[in-house]
C-alpha cells in the first residue's frame, strides 16, 4: 500500500497549480518532494520564492532528472 499523498506533511511550499493536476501527478510530486536531501529542499525552496506563480515543478530540472528523462 502506498502512501497518502499529503503535501502539508513535507512542510515544503507547494504551487496552488499541483490542486488541479490529476492525482497520479500529484503522487509523482509528491514522492520527488519526500526523496529529496536538505539541500535540494532548500533550493527548491529558493526556486519557489524567486520565481513564485511561474514556478512549475512538474517541468523543473530536478524533477525531470528524477523521473529519468533529463
Amino acid at each position: 500500500m502506498t502512501e497518502e499523498v499529503n503535501f502539508e506533511s513535507l512542510n515544503l511550499p507547494i504551487p496552488d497549480i499541483v490542486k488541479t493536476y490529476p492525482d497520479e501527478k500529484k503522487r509523482e510530486i509528491f514522492e520527488y518532494l519526500k526523496d529529496m536531501s536538505e539541500l535540494e529542499k532548500e533550493g527548491y525552496k529558493i526556486a519557489f520564492n524567486h520565481l513564485e506563480s511561474s514556478f512549475d515543478i512538474y517541468r523543473s530540472n530536478g524533477f525531470k532528472h528524477w523521473k529519468g528523462k533529463a
